[in-house]
């Protein structure tokens, strides 16, 4: 069986793994670097390769599959070529924060492994088919042309969460109102409807919907001109203030961490306030996107927070039960699989991108040893 790296870069740490791809996948390596920072990608690239190295026998990978965050129009994994790099290099604008680290690492794993065909597995293929009333922004249209819309992120995260609901035999995965919250330092949430996304809560930037662990989320746009005149911050440190000061750090002016806050939010009226938004925002989306769906069968948690966070779980869902929402205390604290009482399924299931890169990369490779793909 080929064997597939894979490589999940975030802005302060990389998730890496590598699997025997094939028939039913077998994942050999699983680990994390952190604390990345400012670190340039060649270096990280070697630290990565000296954890593989150290940890298994595989020298080579047969392939290499990357999560790139933005895609805008691409709906497939695709192999990277210099034509990609160079559409990449292009769209940097549309997200700052992570394309120029993706792309400085493929280049790195190019130069390491020149023979190793890579794919970029895109975050935003997952929305798509999102119709144009939650895509459309309320500018002027001339923008549109530009590429300027909701996008939606964290489709991989997505694609493995809807598959391993159709796996449990959830009907609504095919046939019903999901609503999927991936809850970490990045947050979000998705409407499913009938097996598609027809909604999600990030829209042209990853910074942008739920509050999450240093990103705004949402915001009045004449923030920015206020504090412009204000302040004059310039646009540079404006998109640094909502990517990396603002959030749960920002509320909080303590932690990004959930498990820290809950901790303090006794006696820290700053952390409680910072958990009590998060959780309020979370209900207001799945009440917005209940409307969306007409209802909702089934409501999955997952991500760090989602996965395990028991009080966080409670809160989201306390008072939702006019939508059929209930959770079962004991189950929760135990962080079942499913915690629901009510008519709404409620799930927690721990997500796996990764495997999704794999599995990806696995069809594109054997697309190029079929002919099909170059």
């Amino acid at each position: 069986m080929p064997h597939v790296l894979t490589v999940n870069a975030g802005s302060s740490s990389i998730r890496f793994a590598l699997f025997a791809a094939g028939a039913r996948q077998v994942r050999l390596l699983d680990e994390k670097i952190e604390r990345i920072g400012n670190e340039a990608a060649s270096v990280t690239a070697d630290r990565l390769l000296q954890k593989l190295k150290a940890q298994c026998s595989i020298a080579v990978p047969d392939a290499i599959g990357h999560r790139v965050v933005h895609g805008m129009l691409h709906t497939q994994p695709e192999r990277v070529t210099p034509g990609l790099l160079e559409e990449l290099r292009r769209i940097t604008p549309f997200d700052p924060e992570h394309l120029p680290r993706e792309i400085a690492l493929i280049e790195a794993l190019q130069h390491r492994f020149p023979n190793v065909p890579q794919v970029a597995c895109f975050d935003t293929a997952f929305h798509r088919r999102m119709p144009a009333v939650a895509t459309q922004l309320p500018i002027p249209r001339r923008y549109l042309a530009k590429g300027v819309q909701r996008y939606g992120f964290h489709g991989l995260s997505y694609t493995f969460l809807l598959a391993e609901l159709k796996r449990l035999g959830d009907p609504a995965a095919v046939r019903g109102r999901v609503i999927l919250a991936h809850l970490g330092s990045g947050a979000s949430l998705a409407a499913i409807l009938d097996g598609c996304s027809i909604d999600t809560s990030m829209g042209f930037t990853p910074a942008a919907g739920l509050v999450m662990g240093t990103r705004s989320g949402d915001l009045d746009p004449g923030l920015m001109s206020y504090l412009a005149l204000t302040e004059s911050m310039t646009a540079a440190q404006f998109q640094s203030m909502v990517n990396h000061e603002s959030g749960l750090m920002g509320i909080s002016q303590s932690s990004a961490d959930v498990r820290d806050l809950l901790e303090r939010e006794g006696a820290d009226a700053r952390a409680r306030e910072a958990i009590d938004l998060f959780c309020y925002q979370a209900k207001k989306w799945i009440g917005a996107f209940a409307a969306a769906l007409g209802g909702v069968d089934t409501l999955v948690f997952a991500g760090g927070i989602g996965e395990n966070s028991a009080p966080v779980r409670h809160r989201i869902c306390d008072g939702l039960r006019f939508l059929g929402i209930e959770i079962d205390d004991p189950l929760n604290r135990r962080h079942a699989a499913q915690i629901s009482t009510g008519s709404v399924a409620v799930r927690v299931i721990r997500t796996d991108e990764e495997s999704v890169i794999a599995d990806l990369t696995g069809r594109v490779l054997a697309m190029i040893d079929a002919g099909v793909a170059t």
